[in-house]
């Protein structure tokens, strides 16, 4: 069991790490924004020391500059030690957040990309060359 007063300690520590904007500890999830919504889900799996953070769409649905805060966390996540992977229909948030970036089209993997390589450009041509003429899928 974790007592009162190491509860908070534990939530004031993630509401400064990661930035998360609320009018107090207290205030429910959800009455925050999207992005500050997202924030204490990440909180929630950070304060388990994860060695592996498994992300789907993390910014879906949020305002561009809550979208900037939740990808700047994700990438000093990363920079920290943290193994993320990152799902993604965003290929900005893909570039701008992968080291590498393996394409799927219809299931399977139809490239993968690394360093200089990950660019919008190379995963719509990789996307693009697995289409083939009369491709329905």
């Amino acid at each position: 069991m974790v007592t009162r007063a190491r509860q908070d300690r534990i939530v004031e520590t993630f509401m400064t790490r990661l930035r998360i904007r609320a009018s107090s500890p207290e205030q429910r999830v959800g009455e925050l924004s999207g992005g500050n919504q997202q924030k204490v889900l990440l909180a929630r799996w950070l304060c388990l020391n994860p060695r592996l953070l498994l992300l789907d769409e993390p910014t879906r649905g949020i305002d561009v500059g809550a979208k900037a805060e939740v990808q700047k966390l994700i990438g000093e996540l990363a920079r920290d030690g943290l193994a993320v992977v990152l799902i993604s229909s965003d290929l900005e948030e893909l570039v701008e957040g992968a080291d590498r970036v393996v394409v799927l089209h219809a299931g399977a993997v139809v490239g993968e990309l690394t360093g200089d390589e990950v660019s919008e450009h190379t995963i719509m041509a990789t996307l693009a060359a697995d289409e083939g003429p009369g491709d329905d899928h």
